[in-house]
Order: C-alpha cells, then structure tokens, then sequence
C-alpha cells in the first residue's frame, strides 16, 4: 500500500533571528514547544534566508528561484539611495511564476496561506498564485497594531483586544479542522510577528522585565556606531544591540510559540500529526541594529538588513513523525530556494527543474542522508533601514566571499573558525579571494543580477 502524502505546514517567523530560539541558543527567550518540535525532527544550524530582508526571501520561497532571478531584490515598497543610485525592481511577484502552491495544487493539494505576504499589489496576492484560501495576506509588510482592530484588508477585525498572532493561529487551526482528511494540504502559514511594531500580552511583558531585572541585563542599553548609509536616515546612527533583554520582544516570541504549540496540539488532535511535514523558519536575520535594535545575533555580526551571516543566516527545522529521525542535526547548508524541490519530493511529485532553477532537492539530508548541496549566493543592491550597505555575497562550504558595491572591496571570511565574520582572509588566502570572486561573476551573470551605479548628485542639505 502506498505511504499517503504527507500534509505540509510551512511556519514562517517574520525577522526571527538564528540565536531566537532556546534549541538554537537563547537564554533569555522561552520556547518550549518549537524547541519540542526541533528534538522531534531535524534542525539546521547553517541554513540561510535567500536576501537580509523579507520580500525577497519570500519570493524566493514561492519560486525555488534567487531574487536577482525573480527580479525582487528589496522589500516591496523600499527605495534609497547614498553614495550609490538606487536598483530597480519588480513590485509584485511576476504572475508567470508557477509558484510553489501552484505546483502543489496541481499535484491534487488544498491550498492555503494565513498571515503575511509582501509580494505586490490585489494582482499579485495569494490568491492569485495557487492559493485557494488567502487570510491575512496582502501589500503589507506589516500591521499597523497587533491589536485588533487590525486594518488588514484580508483580515476582518475581531472584537477589541484580540492580539493578531492568536487570530491568524485560530484561523489556521479552523482550516486544520474542516478540512477533508483523504485531501493532503498545504498551510502556508506566515506570521507577521515578530516584526516591529513591539506589542505584546501586558502579562508576558511584565514577565520579562522582572526576568531581565533579576537577571541584571540592561533591558535599553544600546551600543551607537557609524552614521547610517542611505540619504533618508542622513544623521541617524546604527544602534546594535549585544545581548538578548528586551522584554517586549520576547514577550513575542512567547506568545509566538504558544500559538505553535496551539497548531500542533491542533493537528494532533485531527489526528493528521503523523503524517504531517512540519517546517518552521524565517525570512531574515534578526532586528539588531536599528528600529528599536529589539533582539541580538550574536555571536554572529550584525542583523537584518545586512549581508553578514546576523543578517540571512536563520532558524530551520523540520518535522515529520516516521520519516525524520528525531533529535537529529545538521549543519549542512541550505538556502531558501531549496525548498520548492525539496517539498515537491517530499509530496511525491514530480521536480519542475525549468522553474525552481536556483533550488535544491535536499530531502535525501533531511532523511539522515549525505549531501552537499554547492554554493549559495545573495544579491541585495541596496541600502537598508538597518544600516547595511549594497552587496553581494558567495558562500562554498567554510569560505564565505563578500563584494561592497560602493568601493568595490571583497571581504573573505572562514566561517567554520570565525563566526563573527570578524577577521578578513581576503589577503592572506588570495587564491580562495579569487576563485569564489569568479564564481559570484558567473552565477551574478547567470541571474541578470542589476549592479548599482555611482550616484551623480551629491548628498541633499535640504
């Protein structure tokens, strides 16, 4: 008898960083049922978003293809310049793309996406790449409160006080419930937490700020460093935060797990939890350096917005009761687009190499198995509200190759013994400088990746 296909439940955190989570090294965040799931399945410490900041990463996610490829590169809606012109970019996920739910719904899979989408305008919301459910998705990139009334077009208000990551978490769990159980589904489930603005349940805040107290962390102690970049932020500094004690933000986290724990114990009690492919992760690095600097990465550098490991590397696991050994770990690579092949394999369907061109079927190393799946790559020609400045990136196993597109320069760093990115090899190992330089040239000519130029204007003093 053939094994039935397995639901898939697809969790993303917006901004979530690497250091998060308690099973990925935080002490100061509690998380008790993601880091249940983790010891239930796989968890990969080297697994990286596919740009520093969410729209991009996301497209990447529905197409199995790089953002330079997709022709997103910058959050929808974002445009800066500095010392270097702004890129132009596509402002909606291309309706040509075959996404990865419409692969899975024609593939005889129920459709769903619940939370965050960022991807364009009416035309290119869920609904209109495969989706047969959209709740909460639309052009926002964040909610105005996290209280209701929420002012989310998809999304009708609850009564007053109703927090938003509990809604969007029963909306999901009413689908689980309904739905057909000889019908496999696909939840797209993406949270608009933890992205700014900080709002959280009163009682878990004050939680948090008698731990940082007890704890004698300093809860608003910000490290200023160099003036911001882009012409929009001309006299603000970067404000980086060291270590983990804002007690909103963890207040969010909390309150985020509880609610994963709430679709587990859902899907437990529909009895689909066995055969259920759950994956949790997130679309960039944490928030470190700006806005409010709410979470540390560290020991890596930096945060989102950035090309440095604080900025793309993030949390990645994976559940899947009889298939996943679990309390398993990984420290293999794996990148965003990885998981449109990887999710087709998964559902036993066929792979669509002409479209998730840039994506890997890594279901062999989720299932305990060998596997290196090359380098990976990143393109982010821009300026960002975090403090980072227009880049590109290459990483092939230990080395990791950074270009600065103001200067020009390139950075080389050892991963494996410097994961802060904090010591620069590109001179002392010249012949890895230049081999991983010529492999960004190639893939960055392969992609049609668009190069910032110089900025002719001086800076405005208006």
């Amino acid at each position: 008898m053939p094994t039935p296909r397995p639901d898939i439940v697809l969790v993303v955190v917006d901004d979530l960083g690497w250091r998060d989570l308690g099973h990925t090294g935080s002490t100061f965040y509690e998380t008790p049922n993601i880091d249940a799931l983790a010891r239930e399945g796989i968890r990969f410490s080297q697994a990286y978003a596919a740009a520093p900041v969410c729209s991009p990463s996301r497209a990447s996610l529905m197409t199995g293809r790089y953002p330079a490829r997709v022709g997103i590169t910058q959050y929808i809606g974002g445009q800066s310049v500095g010392r270097l012109q702004d890129v132009p970019y596509f402002h909606g996920l291309p309706e040509n793309e075959f996404s990865l739910a419409r692969a899975l719904r024609a593939g005889g899979y129920r459709t769903w996406h619940v939370g965050k989408w960022h991807l364009g305008s009416r035309q290119h919301w869920p609904d209109h790449h495969g989706f047969e459910v959209n709740i909460g998705g639309c052009n926002m990139g964040s909610p105005h409160t996290y209280w209701s009334p929420y002012g989310i077009p998809t999304l009708t208000d609850g009564p007053e006080g109703e927090y938003l990551t509990d809604r969007l978490t029963d909306e999901a769990i009413q689908l689980v419930r309904e739905s057909d159980p000889d019908e496999p589904f696909f939840l797209n489930l993406w949270h608009y937490a933890v992205h700014i603005p900080i709002e959280a349940p009163a009682d878990l805040v004050e939680k948090y700020t008698k731990k940082a107290e007890q704890l004698g962390l300093p809860m608003d102690e910000l490290e200023p460093g160099e003036p911001m970049s882009p012409w929009h932020l001309s006299g603000q500094l970067v404000r980086r935060r060291r270590i983990q004690s804002h007690p909103g933000y963890a207040a969010m986290i909390e309150n985020l797990d509880h609610n994963v724990g709430r679709l587990v114990a859902a899907l437990e009690e529909s009895g689909r939890l066995e055969n259920t492919l759950f994956v949790l992760t997130s679309d960039n690095g944490g928030l470190a350096t700006a806005e409010g600097s709410p979470t540390s990465n560290f020991p890596l550098s930096e945060g989102k917005g950035w090309m440095q490991d604080g900025g793309v590397r993030v949390p990645f696991l994976v559940c899947w009761r009889g298939r996943i050994a679990p309390g398993s770990e990984s420290d293999a690579v794996f990148t965003s687009p990885d998981l449109y092949p990887t999710l087709l394999a998964a559902a036993g369907l066929a792979p669509m190499p002409e479209q998730h061109v840039d994506g890997v079927d890594v279901l062999p190393q989720w299932l305990g198995g060998p596997g290196e799946r090359g380098p990976i790559f990143w393109h982010y020609p821009h300026y960002s509200n975090q403090g980072g400045t227009p880049g590109a990136a290459v990483r092939d196993g230990r080395w990791k190759l950074i270009r600065w597109f103001e200067d020009g320069t390139e950075e080389l760093f050892d991963l494996e013994a410097d994961l802060g990115e904090t010591t620069d090899l590109a001179r002392t190992h010249p012949e890895v400088r230049a081999r991983l330089s010529a492999l960004l040239d190639r893939w960055s000519d392969d992609v049609l990746a668009v190069r910032p130029t110089p900025n002719p204007r001086s800076r405005f003093t208006d």
